[in-house]
């Protein structure tokens, strides 16, 4: 007869119950036990858990994916955004600095206005004022030479000779007004 072991070395053999000395081999047998029953019975769980996890892994590096494509996408607008805005930054530096450009030279413009004005400005009343001082002066000096006159005439002219020569300055000052 034939000897059959059994787990944990237990064995059937020529006259009765055995134990296998050999922890070895026993450990072997008990582990392909083990294995055998673990794949029987859960073998099929675990291959649906594994595809499972599979179909998980696979959706995430999906989004995964999809998500670095939109970031790519938000990146690439970001940037055009930036370049744009750059633009806009330059042409507004651009458009202050013609204006302000402008308003310099406006400025200088009605400067030189003003400064024309007020040299004209001087110019008459530097006129008014020496034709003012000519007046007083000429009005001064006709008094004076009028006076004297009356001076002569009172003292050795006759009173007709008097009339005409008064009558040709009176002429002659309306004359010069």
């Amino acid at each position: 007869m034939e000897c059959v072991t059994f787990i944990n070395g237990v064995s059937i053999g020529h006259g009765g119950f055995g134990f296998n000395s050999n922890i070895f081999e026993t450990n072997i047998i008990n582990l392909a036990a083990v294995v055998g029953i673990v794949v029987t019975f859960v073998g099929s769980n675990l291959t649906a858990l594994l595809e499972d996890r599979k179909k998980t892994i696979l959706n995430n590096l999906q989004e995964a994916n999809q998500r670095a494509i939109e970031a790519q996408e938000k990146l690439s607008q970001a940037r055009a955004q930036l370049e744009s805005a750059k633009k806009k930054a330059q042409e507004i530096r651009e458009e202050g600095i013609l204006r302000a450009t402008q308003e310099i030279n406006n400025l200088k413009f009605n400067h030189d206005i003003r400064l024309a004005r007020l040299q004209e400005f001087k110019q008459e009343t530097l006129q008014q004022a020496e034709q003012k001082a000519f007046k007083q002066a000429y009005m001064y000096l006709i008094a004076k030479i009028s006076k004297r006159v009356r001076e002569r005439l009172n003292t050795g002219l006759d009173s007709t000779y008097h009339v005409v020569v008064n009558n040709f300055y009176v002429s002659r000052f309306t004359d010069f007004k």
